[in-house]
């Protein structure tokens, strides 16, 4: 076969077509051309939003292998955890049944023991829900302001408690608002006792707006850190059980009688919004009768001497 009639062309594989410069140079130009008509006149966004559009199928399509792999997992993992939780509550409500069981005993004991004694049943204390307005702009005392007032059936030394326990005590009452000493203030004073031992003292504020302390308390009594604090309900104001405050530290000096001993409030006035106003206790308690009155004496009278 003859050399010149031989094919000597590539075959299209190996055909280069345009230069490789040649072609960087076209496709530069039509992306700076494309970014530029995008960010000028937004040119390609309903192209972007047409393929977004035609490709979603796609996407889902491909995605449900990873899903299903995921949740699976997730699956697999939640019921596992699940399953501890069931049997978790399921040895809490076993507890909890015995619990009620027992209570629910002391209650009926409780009940029978009062009226063998004849002791009156527990005084139930009214309540009124208060929001806190603002504090008080002194910073030497430590005090709120409600919006409730003696047009609501505020009285001056109402007890004011929140959810952890006791904040403090109205003061001052106005016709729509009442103002209350908090529990840290230097002014502020509340009688306690020691659940573990059942003490019975004083606590009163610091001034700093962050701790209290436990004053006239023996150097030899027995109190030790962690000890909680509740109202007494021997003051006629404050119902007994209110947690008030626990010990934090107990410093027995040797060249003092009373050891100093200071406590972290249980209810912290930071955050407060909404709080409960109490009725106090005098309310509710009998009045006292009054004593009798005293026996007039005669005294003889003196003739006058002739």
């Amino acid at each position: 076969m003859p050399l010149g009639t031989l094919d000597r062309t590539p075959p299209p594989f190996f055909r280069q077509g345009l230069p490789a410069r040649t072609k960087l140079a076209l496709f530069s130009a039509l992306a700076i051309f494309l970014m530029a008509a995008d960010g000028r006149v937004g040119l390609i966004k309903p192209l972007r939003a047409a393929a977004a559009t035609a490709l979603l199928p796609l996407e889902r399509v491909l995605n449900v292998p990873v899903q299903a792999w995921g949740g699976g997992g997730d699956y697999l993992a939640g019921l596992q955890t699940a399953l501890a939780n069931e049997n978790a509550m399921r040895a809490r409500l076993a507890e909890q049944a015995e619990r009620s069981a027992r209570a629910d005993q002391l209650a009926q004991e409780n009940a029978r023991l009062r009226a063998l004694l004849e002791l009156r049943p527990k005084v139930s204390v009214k309540t009124l829900a208060a929001e806190v307005l603002y504090e008080a702009p002194d910073p030497f005392s430590h005090k709120l302001f409600l919006d409730r007032g003696s047009q609501h059936g505020v009285v001056a030394g109402a007890p004011v408690i929140n959810e952890a326990g006791v904040l403090g005590q109205v003061t001052r009452v106005y016709p729509f608002s009442a103002e209350v000493t908090l529990l840290v203030d230097k002014d502020a004073a509340i009688p306690v006792v020691n659940t573990r031992t059942q003490h019975r003292s004083a606590a009163f504020g610091n001034g700093d707006g962050s701790t209290m302390e436990l004053r006239f308390v023996g150097g030899n009594d027995d109190v030790q850190a962690g000890d909680v604090l509740t109202t007494s309900g021997t003051d006629g104001v404050y119902p007994p059980g209110l947690p008030v405050a626990k010990v934090a530290a107990v410093d027995r000096r040797a060249d003092s009688a009373f050891a100093r001993i200071s406590l972290t409030p249980t209810a912290l006035p930071d955050g407060v919004r909404h709080v409960l106003v109490l009725e106090p206790l005098s309310a509710q308690l009998p009045a006292r009768p009054e004593p009798p009155p005293e026996p007039e004496t005669t005294r003889p009278r003196r003739g006058n001497r002739r």
